[in-house]
């Protein structure tokens, strides 16, 4: 039996800990925050327990399955045909499947036919090699055409990752493409999942289990450095506490790896530094009216400066209507340092601009959630630039959001990358 560390009670930092037990081995789980999960943990927001970064579930999730199943939580999955919109010259279009295609008004008939052809291989495509040294905008105006990327695409990529979007990967875009174009019901219905209860279901289950079987978890204990001798780990500080350890795996942030763990190689601390992550700024409203019947509704409208709206409560069903409003961006943007209430004031207004019905009555609350490091800035070639995930530092494993690439961040890959650090630690 190892002594394993366990930094960050993120996804991956829960089921890492969980996998560590049940090999055996005395795991210590510490985090910053006062409460586990991430951002898949809930908040209680005027009464209703709910995530703070919005979370959904595709078919293609099968390492969030397996764990369920293996918590005995496997019944608390649930699927729901949900529905897209593109939001454009001040209506919302029906988007997602091919009669809304054909009868979209604002896109050629070739247009039409190449993009719905592109989308549609890319989700019977395996691997995306053939596209990895290419920009998402070179892959879809290749595909698609620049009419198609101009009038779709443009306008949300601007809006997500500003000057940086014309060198974000392709095979990023591609694999986002399949995974939601794979969650479907027929070819004209989109079928999406969410746990009853919300993810606060899942992390729950993980703690409950791990803390079952030994596992110790240390909240409001934030790392401070990761300690070595002799080119191996011997534990981490954290909270100002010495936890001592054979085996040490971080999932936070990699930007903050240099400080934490500053006996790396210099050429390990620059590659870990270079690799760039943009902000959000997540704002959660709680309405009296329904924004739309859509799921997710992309915003592509010169005079809107958020690249879409998610009503959350068409997803899962829960009481109230609920609608997510993410404003991605660098965090070196002037509008990072904008006021809980500027920010409010200005998405409450795109979303009555979205459905000139809902009043200012109709605001019920409002709540608006930050993360500095939330979205990695994934670059054509992006696998190559990312340092092996077990260090030069014996014992010392270190991975986040961004070693999921070509996959976006979501449970599944955290599931799935925070076992497999178990296992290789167990090694």
């Amino acid at each position: 039996m190892s002594r394993i560390v366990v930094i960050g009670a993120g996804a991956m930092g829960l089921a890492a800990a969980h996998r560590a037990v049940q090999l055996g081995h005395e795991v210590d789980l510490i985090e910053a925050d006062s409460v586990a999960g991430g951002m898949a943990a809930h908040f209680d927001f005027g009464g209703l327990s709910i995530e703070r970064f919005y979370h959904f579930v595709c078919k293609s999730d099968e390492p969030t399955f397996a764990l369920m199943r293996e918590l005995g939580i496997g019944d608390k999955m649930r699927w729901r045909p949900t529905s897209m919109g593109y939001f454009m010259k001040e209506r919302i279009h029906p988007w997602g499947d091919p009669i809304s295609l054909l009868r979209f008004p604002h896109l050629s008939l070739i247009a039409k036919i190449r993009t719905g052809l592109q989308m549609f291989l890319t989700t019977k495509t395996s691997n995306f090699a053939s596209i990895e040294r290419k920009t998402a905008r070179q892959w879809l105006e290749g595909g698609s055409g620049k009419e198609v990327y101009n009038t779709l695409w443009k306008r949300l990529m601007d809006l997500k990752f500003y000057e940086l979007a014309d060198g974000i990967s392709a095979s990023w875009i591609a694999t986002r493409v399949r995974r939601i174009g794979n969650s479907r019901r027929s070819i004209f219905q989109e079928e999406l999942g969410y746990i009853e209860g919300g993810s606060q279901t899942l992390v729950d289950a993980l703690v409950s289990a791990y803390t079952a079987k030994g596992g110790r978890l240390h909240l409001s204990t934030p790392a401070e450095k990761v300690e070595t001798e002799n080119g191996k780990v011997t534990g981490v500080t954290a909270g100002g506490r010495f936890f001592p350890a054979d085996a040490v795996i971080s999932t936070i942030p990699t930007p903050l790896i240099s400080t934490l763990v500053p006996d790396l190689p210099s050429d390990s601390k620059a590659k870990y530094d270079e690799i760039r992550n943009i902000g959000v700024v997540c704002l959660l409203f709680k309405l009296k009216k329904s924004v739309s019947r859509n799921f997710w509704v992309n915003i592509v409208d010169e005079s809107i400066d958020i690249p879409g709206l998610i009503e959350f409560s068409n997803l899962r069903p829960v009481g109230d209507t609920i609608v997510y409003v993410p404003y991605y961006m660098p965090v070196t943007q002037p509008k990072w340092k904008w006021s809980d209430q500027q920010f409010i004031d200005e998405a409450f207004g795109y979303i009555r601009k979205v459905n000139p019905d809902i009043a200012q009555t109709d605001l019920v609350d409002a709540k608006v959630g930050r993360l500095k490091y939330a979205q990695p800035v994934c670059e054509p070639n992006f696998m190559a630039k990312l340092p092996p995930i077990q260090t030069p530092i014996g014992g010392l494993q270190i991975a986040d959001t961004c070693y999921y690439y070509p996959e976006d961040r979501g449970i599944a890959e955290s599931v799935r990358y925070g076992r497999d650090m178990a296992e290789a630690a167990s090694r």
